[in-house]
């Protein structure tokens, strides 16, 4: 008697153990609360400025569609929803610059301006069109200066701020009102091309001195400006958002906000960068955030999903857009750049040759992208299994999305259900996977009675989508 207790015991261990193997690989149920709502979500985009449109427009035909198709097709590619340009300010396009549509100036601030517009913008406009058809509709065009002239410092690089500008005095006088209405005509020469600018920016990290294109500016500088831009667009009858100050982190534009008190009736979105600091909380501002400029800039080109939790893997990029969306209430995110040369981690995508490269980076951003589209409100979810992070939308269309990172090594079940939005009833299920060897390709999800079921591999990301 006392050997088999003995056996009994020992094998005690074993046999809880296995149970609890058993019940980790049942499905955890995971609750959508359309009732409790969040921001709306404007999208998620790139920008191709300094000439990396250029650099896309130097493959060949086909070549050029297929890029084109990764960024911006809700079906072939990632579905990105906004592309943000670079409005120009150099008086060539010498190096990298972005050419402006002023390069000379005109004799002083108030003398007749001289315009000059090559139907091209850096062959922004092409990369414009091209998405637009793929059905953007969010454009945002972004200066990273004003032309030098008009600056303290006589160039648009190496800092200087705008003449008139809070106490920014030059002896050829205040040129706030030319650069507003330089801004304008720049939108105007977009819209004869039949594509809307919806949101214009003049300032690129303001806080920041570079050897390109860069122009210094406080909170209160900003403000000062925006009192003559926002009366200039609307003598102008454009119905363009004023975007404001893409400060170079999260931090430091949330440190600016009490100064643009003064013209919050003029400003449409709050913008920051991610270089100094992250998205993690949001900003105390009654307008929508926008995240609209991050990479990874001087990792070696990485296209794997996930590796070693590098700074370039797909699965980093989708834990800071989920952080960025879920923790900070961010309405959009943004890549830096799309498309462009090189064998670092700035782009989506990689240009070499004639060969395109798309990154695990571009596909973990097609799991939100595609699945909460512009308009989108972000929901409450909960129940999610241990070390899967969740994030909820409804869509325009009344659809359901729900997206999952799982960051652990092994495959997880989830059981979707939701609750309130006015009895909202799913008809059916469809579910995309994206990790080392899958991109945004369909994987198995079934639909029975008022719940949708499918599993999450382990380091994967994977969006399901209720209809």
């Amino acid at each position: 008697m006392a050997s088999w207790f003995r056996l009994i015991v020992a094998l005690l261990p074993l046999v809880v153990a296995g149970q609890h193997d058993l019940s980790s690989r049942q499905s955890s149920t995971v609750t959508v609360n359309l009732d409790q709502k969040y921001q709306i979500i404007d999208g998620f985009g790139c920008s191709e400025a300094f000439q990396r449109a250029v650099q896309m427009s130097r493959l060949t035909e086909d070549q050029q569609q297929y890029t084109l198709d990764l960024l911006f097709s809700t079906t072939k590619g990632a579905g990105l929803s906004i592309l943000r340009n670079g409005i120009g300010s150099s008086p060539d396009m010498s190096s990298d610059h972005m050419v402006s549509i002023q390069p000379k100036n005109p004799g002083g601030p108030s003398s007749p301006p001289q315009y000059v517009w090559d139907g091209s913008d850096n062959k922004q406009l092409w990369v414009s069109q091209e998405a637009v058809k793929r059905g953007v509709k969010t454009i945002y065009a972004d200066a990273w200066s004003a032309p030098g002239y008009m600056k303290t410092n006589g160039n648009d690089a190496n800092g200087g701020s705008l003449c008139g500008v809070g106490g920014a005095t030059c002896s050829s006088g205040d040129w706030r009102q030319a650069y507003a209405d330089y801004l304008v005509q720049y939108i105007k020469y977009y819209l004869e091309a039949n594509v809307t600018i919806t949101h214009v920016g003049f300032l690129n990290e303001p806080e920041l001195t570079t050897s390109y294109a860069s122009m210094r500016s406080s909170g209160s500088q900003a403000a000062d400006f925006i009192k003559v831009l926002g009366p200039t667009l609307q003598k102008a009858n454009l119905s363009v958002g004023i975007n404001c100050c893409d400060a170079e982190g999260w931090s430091s534009q949330a440190g600016m906000l009490g100064q643009l008190a003064s013209v919050d009736q003029y400003i449409s979105t709050i913008t920051a960068h991610s270089y100094t600091s992250s998205p993690g909380s949001p900003m105390n501002t009654r307008h929508r955030v926008w995240q609209t400029e991050a990479a990874d800039l001087n990792g070696n080109w990485q296209g794997a999903f996930f590796s070693s939790g590098g700074a370039g893997e797909g699965m980093t990029w989708a834990n800071s857009i989920h952080t960025a969306i879920v923790n900070a209430n961010a309405s959009a995110y943004l890549y830096w750049i799309g498309a462009q040369t090189g064998t670092t981690n700035s782009k989506l995508i990689r240009i070499d040759g004639n060969n395109v490269s798309p990154s695990k980076r571009l596909w973990a951003f097609a799991q939100f992208s595609r699945s909460a589209r512009p308009g989108a409100v972000r929901v409450g979810v909960q129940g999610a299994p241990n070390g899967v992070r969740t994030a909820a939308f409804q869509n325009v269309d009344g659809s359901v999305a729900v997206v999952f990172i799982n960051g652990g090594t092994s495959t997880v079940s989830v059981q979707v259900k939701t609750t309130g939005g006015n009895a909202f009833a799913a008809a059916g299920a469809t579910a995309f996977l994206t990790d080392n060897t899958h991109d945004f390709n369909e994987t198995a999800a079934s639909f029975t009675g008022d719940a949708a079921s499918t599993s999450i591999p382990g380091r994967s990301i994977v969006s399901i989508v209720l209809r």
